[in-house]
C-alpha cells in the first residue's frame, strides 16, 4: 500500500514538472507569435530579421533535439532536462533585457539550445515514470495542460503587446523555471535507457546537426534571397548531403543514434511521418496568421490573439479523454479522424480572405 502511494505520489509530482517546462516553451512560442508585431516597432527592425528571432529558436531547437534526447538516454532524462531548463531561462532573461536584434537572435539561439535538452525529456521522463496501462492518461492530462498553457499565451502575449510590455512574455520564463527545477530536484527520480550504447555517436551527432541545420537555415533564407542564391544551394545541398551521410554512418555504427532498423516497422515509420506532415502544417499557423490578422487586416493585438480561444478550449477540453480513448480503440482512428478535421479548419481559414474591417467573428 505504502509503495502503491509513493508510486502515485511520484507520479503527480512528474506530472507537475514536465507539464510545467512544457509551458515554458508553449507560452513563450504562442506569445511571443503575437507580441512579434510590438517587438518588431519598439525595436525597429526588418521582416527578415523578425524571422529571424522566431526561428534562430527553431533553427538550434531542430538542429540539436535528437543529440538532446541522445544525451538523455544517456547521463540521465532528469539531469538532462534540468540542465536544458536551467539554459532556456538564463537566455530568456538575457532576451527580455535585450536592446539589439542581434543580442537578441543571439539569446534566442542559446534558449533553442535549451529547449533541444528540455523537450525531449518532458515525454521520455512521462513515458519512463508511467506503466503503459496509465501512460495514455498522463500524456492526454500532459497534452490538456500543454493546451491551456498554449491558449494563454496568444492572449498574454496580445495583451502585453497591446501595453508595450512584450519583454515580460521572456520573464515569465523566471519563475516556471525556478520550481520546476525545485520540483525535479527534490520530486522526481532520475531515469536513463538501459539499453542504451554506453558510447555516443559522435560521426552521427555531428553529421545530422549540420544537416538540420542546413535545412532549417536554407528555408527560413531562401524568401529573401531566393531558391536560386548560391548562398541558399549550398545550404540546402550541403544540409541534405550531411544528411545523407547521417543515414549511412548510422548504417554503419556500432551505436548508432537512430537505430534505422526502427523504420523497419510500419507503425513506427507511419507514426512518425504523419507527425511530421501535421506539425509542419500547424507549426507556422500561428506566426503567419497573427501577423496577417494585425498588419494586413489591422486587427489589435489582444482581439487578434483572441481568434485562437476555440481552438485552444477544444484541444484542452479533448486532450485527455482522447489520451484514454487511445489506451481503449488505439491510435489509428484517432490519427486519421484528427488530421482530416485540421485540414477541413485550414481550409475554412482560407475562405474569408482579406475583410474590409476587422471581423473577428
Amino acid at each position: 500500500m505504502t509503495t502503491t502511494s509513493s508510486t502515485t505520489t511520484t507520479e503527480k509530482w512528474v506530472l507537475v514538472a514536465t507539464i510545467l517546462a512544457s509551458s515554458m516553451a508553449f507560452i513563450d512560442s504562442s506569445a511571443l507569435d503575437v507580441a512579434a508585431s510590438s517587438l518588431q516597432t519598439d525595436l525597429n527592425i526588418s521582416a527578415t530579421e523578425l524571422l529571424w528571432v522566431i526561428n534562430s529558436y527553431t533553427l538550434m531547437l531542430a538542429a540539436l533535439i535528437l543529440i538532446g534526447g541522445s544525451l538523455g538516454d544517456h547521463y540521465g532524462r532528469k539531469r538532462v532536462f534540468m540542465i536544458g531548463i536551467s539554459v532556456f531561462a538564463a537566455a530568456s532573461l538575457v532576451c527580455g533585457l535585450a536592446e539589439s536584434v542581434g543580442l537578441l537572435i543571439a539569446a534566442r539561439t542559446v534558449q533553442g539550445i535549451g529547449g533541444a535538452l528540455m523537450v525531449p525529456g518532458s515525454l521520455a521522463i512521462l513515458s519512463a515514470s508511467f506503466s503503459p496501462e496509465r501512460r495514455g492518461m498522463a500524456i492526454g492530462t500532459w497534452s490538456t495542460f500543454s493546451t491551456l498553457t498554449t491558449l494563454m499565451g496568444p492572449v498574454l502575449g496580445g495583451w502585453l503587446a497591446e501595453q508595450g510590455l512584450w519583454r515580460v512574455v521572456f520573464f515569465i520564463n523566471l519563475p516556471l523555471a525556478a520550481f520546476t527545477l525545485f520540483v525535479l530536484a527534490t520530486r522526481v527520480p532520475e531515469s536513463r535507457d538501459s539499453t542504451a550504447a554506453k558510447q555516443l555517436d559522435l560521426p552521427g551527432a555531428l553529421l545530422v546537426t549540420l544537416g538540420l541545420a542546413g535545412i532549417t537555415y536554407g528555408f527560413t533564407e531562401a524568401p529573401g534571397l531566393g531558391f536560386g542564391h548560391p548562398r541558399i544551394l549550398f545550404t540546402l545541398g550541403g544540409g541534405i548531403l550531411a544528411l545523407l551521410a547521417f543515414v549511412y554512418v548510422e548504417m554503419h555504427s556500432a551505436h548508432p543514434m537512430v537505430p534505422l532498423k526502427l523504420f523497419k516497422s510500419r507503425t513506427f515509420s507511419g507514426t512518425n511521418a504523419l507527425t511530421l506532415l501535421l506539425y509542419a502544417a500547424l507549426g507556422g499557423l500561428p506566426f503567419f496568421f497573427l501577423l496577417n490578422l494585425q498588419k494586413v487586416q489591422e486587427y489589435p493585438a489582444d482581439v487578434a490573439a483572441l481568434t485562437f480561444l476555440p481552438l485552444g478550449i477544444l484541444l484542452a477540453i479533448m486532450s485527455r479523454r482522447m489520451g484514454r480513448l487511445v489506451d481503449q480503440v488505439g491510435a489509428r482512428l484517432l490519427l486519421t479522424v484528427g488530421p482530416a478535421l485540421a485540414g477541413v479548419g485550414f481550409f475554412l481559414f482560407a475562405l474569408p480572405g482579406i475583410t474590409s474591417r476587422p471581423d473577428t467573428w
